[in-house]
């Protein structure tokens, strides 16, 4: 059998990950809060642990594996976007769910084996909560529950590598009076009529946000289970603090034994923000013709644990390479496995990079069936996806030629008239012009324009 190997952020080393049970191989991974359209920076975890996932199927069988992926529909992000537009709460979240859901099918992303919502498991949160109070690892106060970090001082901190001392030190934000620590963290928060609530041993309230996740996995994948996983801005202190109630409230678990964090993505080089000007959604990239496919080959060409940046460039360079190797595979069947190069690059900690470097391999060797399998299991290269890349393909070769002859000519006239012409023709009808000292090669962008390429002939 294939040893995967994972970058456990616990341990800050990679290790063999060895399943509590092979027969049931359980990961769990943060969802989206659901209160509007997800950004591109949303869809990576998504796509890192979608092929996490598909690489366990494939390794212990697809009946083995169960994967849980939660959707926080309780939020006050959630409350103000109801009170700004006078809509329902459970209104805006069943649509901005579909919306996620939708936008991430188009990525390629499998449905995990269960989606579970905060506001489905309120009852489980409770009894998590209290008892927590009655083990001495939680209090009550002015309608609040909250988590005393000192009560667990042992092993708070240690995935984050932070001491409580340290951080409290370091607290930069104005501490509740009701707080006995100022690490210490909300379990439980008051309503008021406005809020929506649920009745508790304390009063009307919702849950606090690191709880949810506690109650979810435990529920769905017991107190202990493999693997956990989402964003590295979730590390601290979303991660910490789950990783505190749950093992308080249930001291003879593990709760998770590896740990993974996926980097942040940047646009054209910087921080994705809305003052910058590069925040877009993937809804916004899907309908400005940009297929699912092609976002995600350019996602899975940086290793997840590095920052991925977003260019108009890479997309280009995606949406030709795909466009080649879906040529290439045409009414082709894959191979009854992806072959071994590709199965042990991915499983050295989801090189995903090398498994693509192999796909060029055999890509250039004519390997379709072999090629089709490898992109299978990346997600890559499934009929699904495949529409947006249907219909003829055009041969570039005599407009490279035109333009190669004409700047040949220009080299000994001096006159680049006709090469700028032709070089302007070209991006026009969205072709990316590359130019050496051997050759020209037209490669097909994003907004390529077959009809204005033929006005040119």
């Amino acid at each position: 059998m294939t040893t995967i190997k994972l970058h456990n952020t616990k341990s800050r080393s990679k290790e063999a990950f060895a399943p509590i049970d092979p027969q049931n191989v359980r990961m769990y991974v943060c969802g989206p809060t659901v209160y509007d359209r997800a950004h591109l920076g949303n869809a990576r975890p998504v796509v890192v642990f979608d092929v996490l996932f598909r690489l366990l199927r494939h390794v212990y069988g697809a009946d083995h594996v169960t994967y849980a992926r939660n959707f926080t529909d309780v939020d006050d992000k959630i409350n103000a976007r109801a009170a700004e537009s006078g809509r329902e709460i459970g209104e805006i979240t069943a649509e901005t769910t579909q919306w996620f859901l939708d936008d991430m099918g188009a990525l390629g992303a499998l449905e995990p084996t269960h989606m579970p919502r905060a506001t489905q498991y309120i009852p489980q949160m409770v009894a998590m909560i209290a008892d927590l109070i009655d083990r001495g690892h939680a209090y009550a106060a002015e309608g609040h529950v909250l988590f005393a970090v000192d009560s667990w001082r042992e092993g708070y901190g240690q995935l984050s590598g932070r001491s409580v001392d340290d951080m409290i030190a370091g607290a930069r934000v104005e501490v509740a009076p009701y707080k006995k620590n100022p690490m210490d963290f909300v379990l439980w928060k008051p309503s008021d009529a406005e809020q929506p609530g649920w009745e508790s041993p304390w009063g009307r309230g919702r849950p606090g946000w690191h709880i949810e996740c506690s109650a979810m996995s435990h529920d769905l994948l017991g107190e202990s289970f493999d693997i956990h996983g989402g964003g590295n801005d979730l590390m601290f202190p979303h991660h910490e603090n789950e990783i505190a109630q749950s093992c308080c409230a249930n001291p003879k678990g593990e709760f998770a034994r590896y740990w993974l964090h996926n980097e942040m993505l940047q646009v054209e080089g910087k921080k994705m923000s809305k003052s910058l000007g590069n925040f877009f959604t993937v809804r916004d990239l899907l309908d400005k013709g940009v297929p699912g496919e092609v976002v995600r080959f350019v996602f899975l060409q940086t290793h997840y644990r590095k920052p991925m940046d977003w260019t108009e460039k890479k997309a280009a360079e995606a949406e030709a390479t795909l466009r080649k190797w879906r040529a290439l595979t045409a009414g082709i069947e894959p191979t009854a496995s992806a072959a071994a190069a590709v199965v042990d690059a991915l499983a050295d900690d989801l090189n995903t990079a090398g498994v693509i470097a192999e796909m060029h391999k055999l890509a250039a060797a004519g390997d379709a069936a072999g090629l089709r399998a490898a992109g299978q299991l990346l997600g890559l290269l499934s009929e699904d996806m495949g529409a947006w890349a249907k219909g003829p393909v055009v041969d570039l070769s005599a407009h490279e030629a035109q333009l190669f002859a004409a700047r040949q000519a220009a080299m000994e006239t001096k006159d680049f008239a006709e090469v700028d012409r032709l070089k302007a023709a070209y991006t026009e009808a969205g072709l990316e012009v590359r130019m050496s000292k051997t050759g020209v090669e037209l490669v097909p962008g994003t907004g390529f324009d077959a009809a204005k390429l033929e006005a040119l002939a």
